[in-house]
C-alpha cells in the first residue's frame, strides 16, 4: 500500500481532532477536521488511493466505501459521521467471499477500460450481492443505476455481477 503522503511539518488545523477510524479491520488514527470528507482522508491522510475523486457531488459513485456494510459515498461524507463505524475500502473488499468473487468476476468479464470508476463499481457491485444474492437484471440495474461508467461498460458490469452471483451461489466454484 503507497505511503501516506509526505507533508512539511506544521501544526494541524486548529480545529483537528485526532480521530480513530477502524478501515479495513485495521485501527487507524488520523488528526483531522471533523468536516474533512472520508475520501480525502483516505486518500491524502492514509495513502488508500483506491477509491476514487470523481465529482466531489456524491453523483457519480467513484468514492463508493461501505459503512457498516452499506455502500455510502465518502466525498461528501465527513469524517466525523465515520468514527465509531467500520469502513471498508477496495484495499480490503477481497477479506470476504462476495468480494472476492466479484473481483474475480470483473477480470475474467474484462471490465475495466479506463478502470477509474472500477473501484466504486465493485464497492456496489459487492452491497449488492450482500443483500440480493441472486439480483435480477432489473435489480442489478437499480443498484448500479448510481455509479458512472464513461467508458460504457455496463454489460459487462452486469455480466461480471452474474457471474459472481452464480459463483457464490454454487459455494464460489465455477
Amino acid at each position: 500500500m503507497p505511503e501516506a503522503r509526505h507533508r512539511l511539518p506544521c501544526p494541524p488545523p486548529k480545529d483537528s481532532a485526532m480521530t480513530q477510524l477502524q478501515i479495513n479491520g485495521q485501527a487507524k488514527d488520523v488528526d483531522v477536521p471533523g468536516e474533512t470528507p472520508l475520501l480525502w482522508t483516505l486518500r491524502d491522510e492514509l495513502g488508500m488511493t483506491g477509491t476514487k475523486f470523481g465529482c466531489g457531488m456524491a453523483l457519480c459513485g467513484a468514492c463508493t466505501v461501505h459503512m457498516d456494510g452499506a455502500p455510502i459515498r465518502s466525498c461528501v461524507t465527513p469524517l466525523s459521521a465515520v468514527a465509531g463505524h467500520d469502513i471498508t475500502t477496495i484495499e480490503g473488499i477481497e477479506a470476504d467471499a462476495v468480494g472476492r468473487a466479484v473481483q474475480q468476476a470483473w477480470i475474467e468479464q474484462n471490465v475495466a477500460q479506463c478502470g477509474y470508476c472500477q473501484a466504486g463499481q465493485i464497492m456496489t457491485a459487492v452491497s449488492l450481492l450482500k443483500t440480493t444474492p441472486q439480483p435480477t437484471d432489473q435489480e442489478i440495474e437499480d443498484a448500479m443505476s448510481g455509479n458512472i461508467c464513461r467508458c460504457g461498460t455496463y454489460p459487462r458490469i452486469r455480466a461480471a455481477i452474474q457471474q459472481a452471483a452464480k459463483r457464490l451461489a454454487q459455494g464460489g466454484k465455477q
